[in-house]
Order: C-alpha cells, then sequence, then structure tokens
C-alpha cells in the first residue's frame, strides 16, 4: 500500500503539472487572438480607391507593412515563450520526481552496505560460538569411546587436532568476552572483532573437519558396530549402578547441608536415569538396525546412545565431585576464619591510606575528629573518602563475626558459600599473608566453575553464546594459577550458571514424546541436551568429527541471553 505521504506528493505533483499546462493553454489563446483581431477589425472598414502613392504615401506604407509583420511575430514569440516555460517546469518536475522516488538517488534511502550491520554481525558471531562449542564437546565424548578400542598413538592425530579446535575455540570466546566489555570500541573495530569471532571458529571446524574421513574409518561404524556396541552398553550398565549411589549420597548431603550447598545438584540424578533411558532405547534400535542390515542408521543410533551415555555420566560424577567439594570446605573454613582474623588485625595496625590523601594540619591545628561510617556502606565507595578504610575493616569484621556465629549454631550450612562470604570480604584489605584465604578462594572458583560447565555441557541444546563466553572466562582466569584471578573466575562462573539457566527457561521443552511410543521415550531430555535435534530426533545426530546435522543457518536463533 501506498503511504499518505506518497500520495500527497503524488497529488501536489499533479496539480503543478497542470497548472503549467494551464499556462501554455493561456498563452497560446493570447497568440490566437493577436493574430485573430487584425483581421477582425478591418473586416468592416468601407472600400478605399487604390491610387498611385506618393512618395510620403510610401514611406508611410512601409511602416504600415514593418508594423503588421512585428503584429504577426510578436504573438508567435509569446505563444512559443509560453510553451517552453510550461515543458521546461514539466521537465523539470518530472526529473526531481525521479531522483526523490528512486533507490540510490541523492534524495533517497541510502545504498545497501556491502557489509552486514553490526546486529547481524552479532547474532551470527553467537551462532559460530554455540555451534564450534557443541562441536568440540561432542568430539571429546566421541574420543572417550573410541579409546576403548585404539591405542593412545592412534588416537594421537585425533586429539592433536581437537586440542587445536579447542585452542581456537579458546581465542573466539576471549575475542567475545572482551567484545561484551565493550573492548573495541569503535563501530569499524567492532565489526572486525566479530569478524574475527566467526573466523576463528570456523577454523576449530576446519580442524575437525581435516581428520573427520580418518576418524570415521577408525571407527568403522557405517561398516558395522563391531566392538563398539558393546563398549557403549558397558558403560550403561556402570552408570545404571553409580546412579542409584549418587541418590544416596545426594540425600546424605542434603541432610547434613544446607540447601544452598547442594542446589547445583538439584535433579542431577533424575536427569541421570532419563538420559539412560534414552540410551537404552537406541542402543537397542542401534542392535536392531545393525541385525536388519542397515548399518548407517545403526551408526547414527550409537552416536546418540553415546551422547545420552556421557551426559548421564557428567550427572553421576557431579554429584560425588560436588560431595568431595564440601567435605574439602567444610575442612577449610576455621583455618580461613582464623586467617581473616589474622589479616584483620594486620590491617588495623596499618595507618589510614585515606589520612594520607587528606592535606596535613598545621602545627597549631588539632587534628579534627574522625567520623564513625556505616558500615553499611559498600566497599567499592569506600576507601577514596575520610573514613573510607574504616569501612572496610568494619564490613570485615561484620562478617566474620556472622560467620562465628553461624559455625556455632549448630544448623546446617553452606561450606562453599561460608568460604565465598570470607574471601570476598578480606579481599579488600588482604595482604597475602595468610596463605590459607587463597586456598578458600581456589575451592569457591573450582566449584562454582565445574558446576556450570556441567550445566552447559548437559543443557547446550538450549544454552546461548553469552553463558558459555563466561564460563569460558572463568575456565581461563582459573587455569592462570594467580590467586588474585580467583575471586572474578568465581564471579564468572556464578554469572554463567544463572544465564545458562535462564537460557533453559526461556528455552522451554521443544519436543513433545508421542504417547506411548517408545522410541521417543527420554527424547525431551536428549533434545535440551543438544545430543539429537528437536526437528530430526531419529536422524539428525550431531557429531563432533562429521560436524553438525544441518547447517548453523538453519537453526533456531540464539537464545534470550545472547541477544543482550
Amino acid at each position: 500500500m501506498t503511504s499518505s505521504l506518497h500520495r500527497g506528493r503524488a497529488r501536489r505533483a499533479k496539480s503543478q503539472i497542470s497548472v503549467r499546462v494551464a499556462h501554455a493553454v493561456l498563452g497560446g489563446a493570447v497568440g490566437v487572438v493577436w493574430l485573430v483581431l487584425p483581421g477582425m477589425t478591418s473586416g468592416g472598414d468601407a472600400p478605399v480607391a487604390i491610387k498611385n502613392p506618393a512618395p510620403g504615401a510610401s514611406a508611410a506604407a512601409a511602416e504600415e507593412d514593418e508594423r503588421s509583420t512585428v503584429d504577426l511575430v510578436l504573438p508567435l514569440v509569446a505563444v512559443g515563450t509560453a510553451g517552453a516555460i510550461a515543458g521546461y517546469g514539466y521537465i523539470r518536475r518530472v526529473r526531481r520526481t525521479r531522483v526523490r522516488t528512486t533507490p540510490g538517488g541523492a534524495g533517497g534511502s541510502p545504498p545497501p552496505r556491502s557489509s552486514p550491520p553490526l546486529a547481524a554481525l552479532d547474532e551470527q558471531a553467537c551462532a559460530a560460538l554455540v555451534e564450534a562449542d557443541n562441536r568440540v564437546r561432542a568430539a571429546r565424548a566421541e574420543l572417550g569411546f573410541a579409546g576403548a578400542l585404539c591405542t593412545a598413538q592412534d588416537l594421537e592425530t585425533f586429539r592433536r587436532a581437537v586440542r587445536e579446535a579447542e585452542t581456537e575455540l579458546a581465542a573466539a570466546f576471549r575475542m567475545r568476552q572482551r567484545y561484551d566489555e565493550g573492548v573495541p570500541a569503535e563501530e569499524a573495530a567492532r565489526e572486525h572483532a566479530l569478524a574475527g569471532i566467526v573466523g576463528r571458529c570456523a577454523e576449530a571446524g576446519r580442524r575437525l573437519d581435516s581428520v573427520a574421513v580418518e576418524f570415521g574409518r577408525l571407527r568403522g561404524l557405517e561398516q558395522g558396530l563391531g566392538e563398539a556396541l558393546g563398549v557403549a552398553e558397558g558403560r550403561f550398565r556402570e552408570l545404571a549402578g553409580r546412579a542409584g549411589t549418587s541418590e544416596a549420597v545426594l540425600a546424605g548431603l542434603r541432610d547434613r547441608y544446607a540447601p544452598t550447598a547442594t542446589a547445583s545438584v538439584t535433579g542431577s540424578v533424575e536427569q541421570a536415569k532419563d538420559r539412560l533411558l534414552f540410551a537404552t532405547v537406541r542402543l537397542n534400535q542401534a542392535r536392531q538396525s545393525a541385525d536388519s542390515g542397515r548399518p548407517e542408521r545403526a551408526a547414527r543410533q550409537l552416536r546418540a546412545a553415546e551422547g545420552a551415555v556421557a551426559q548421564a555420566a557428567v550427572f553421576v560424577d557431579g554429584v560425588d565431585r560436588l560431595a568431595a567439594e564440601l567435605r574439602s570446605a567444610e575442612q577449610t573454613v576455621p583455618a580461613a576464619l582464623t586467617g581473616a582474623e589474622a589479616e584483620l588485625a594486620w590491617a588495623r595496625r596499618q595507618p589510614d591510606p585515606s589520612a594520607r590523601q587528606r592535606a596535613a594540619p598545621g602545627p597549631a591545628t588539632p587534628l579534627p575528629a574522625e567520623p564513625r561510617p556505616d558500615a553499611s556502606v559498600p566497599l567499592a565507595a569506600a576507601g577514596t573518602t575520610p573514613g573510607g578504610f574504616e569501612v572496610r575493616l568494619l564490613h570485615v569484621d561484620a562478617v566474620l563475626d556472622s560467620v562465628r556465629q553461624e559455625l556455632t549454631g549448630g544448623q546446617p550450612r553452606d561450606p562453599v558459600g561460608v568460604l565465598r562470604r570470607i574471601v570476598r570480604a578480606t579481599v579488600p584489605v588482604t595482604s597475602g599473608r595468610a596463605g590459607v584465604l587463597p586456598a578458600a578462594a581456589l575451592i569457591t572458583a573450582r566449584t562454582a566453575t565445574a558446576a556450570a560447565a556441567d550445566f552447559v555441557a548437559t543443557h547446550r541444546g538450549a544454552v546461548g553464546a553469552t553463558a558459555r563466553t563466561r564460563l569460558a572466562e572463568a575456565e581461563r582466569l582459573l587455569a592462570t594459577g594467580d590467586p588474585a584471578d580467583r575471586p572474578p573466575a568465581d564471579l564468572l562462573a556464578l554469572e554463567a550458571r544463572e544465564l545458562a539457566e535462564r537460557d533453559v527457561r526461556a528455552h522451554g521443552n521443544p519436543y513433545v514424546a508421542a504417547v506411548g511410543a517408545e522410541e521417543t521415550a527420554g527424547t525431551g531430555g536428549a533434545v535440551l541436551g543438544g545430543i539429537v535435534l528437536a526437528e530430526e530426533p531419529e536422524d539428525g545426530t550431531p557429531a563432533g568429527f562429521a560436524g553438525p546435522a544441518r547447517p548453523a543457518q538453519a537453526r533456531p536463533g540464539p537464545a534470550p541471553s545472547d541477544r543482550k
């Protein structure tokens, strides 16, 4: 439909053309009247006898002829001038209208850019990060199953390819983290950064593609399942037994610790059983397909079963790991509290840094009374103002006093959470003299990072690029070995877990199993875990070395956390 603005312009154009045409017609009418009027006035005069003209009369006649010629030419000139003006106005109006309405004209919309806009590049970079991360994770799982039948020497080429892909992916995540932090700031440079992220992800995929054919030949699943099916079934039986044990371990943790201590593994045993249920169905289907002479279909079903078994192992291992972390944290809390008290005592003996920033009073001027600041003032706002150092000390003292009361209260507690509170409170005043505090920071950072990594690994079908980027940055900081990097790694890991959970809630369950269909048992969890695709759960099994089931462009857009 034509907008009202265009309709108004069209009406104005037509009205101005009509005015110019009217001017031309009027000029022509004036010229015609000018030509006809002399004949009309001369027709009523009486006839005059013709005589030989005298010399004076000849001159008058010549003057009369010249006047008649002028009377004839002037109307023609007037008509021509009016027509020329009208034609020039019409041509100019047409040209102006074309310039305004033709794309690419001086007054039209700007020509399309040769490169996609920043928003499109951002979305493309997020999709590339998710796709590359999924491939690397799937490739690791495939290597784990291949290692049961192949020697370390046989797998060295493929492990090297995975390491190289991990390096490229880590660089891409690092670039994305800096991009989210606003570096670089210029739009052109940000476009280059996004293009670099896409390029790094593509290079990670190429490293896996370079050995995909050889890896497929090594496993030989398309030619026959062979012993690979037996390996998957053996791991399935092992995890089925461990799931029952993990359920008992988790029940003991809930009785001993506060609910926040076990929140990261809530529902892990149930989800492990769901993945094992899916693996059961796919293992049976793989054996049936192999027996009926359909090796390619059997290979896809076996890969899906292996992916489900690998994720079930993540759930079960997460419960056992958390139990060990809580025991370690519980043993570290008393020492961390003692170390924090020592740090606080040392800090109180130091001069107030803010006092050195104020002008010293004269010899006869007494020092002003130092105000007693409110302990609720945020630490970030303290330290640069008079009394800020005292605010920090008051905050540390309040946190440590709260921890003492909690330890003597006899109520179930969260040891990792207690360590996190001690570490965060003492960071502004710590001197590094108490070695137990860096150890406490390492426990909290490792616990948070491992929990976030497990959640992303088992819900990668819904987790977007932003959560994965924060997790990658937390893992990078944790790997530096610098105690100063441990508190920020802990914060980034907690943020990654929160963003990932938000993505899963927004994603929902896109796959609904058909009632009474045995082949769809556990498929909803497998779709959420990225083991199979919701649109093609039977045939669309993403693989690591072999690549995704279909291009990333055909998949749904990024999760909500990517559009921040």
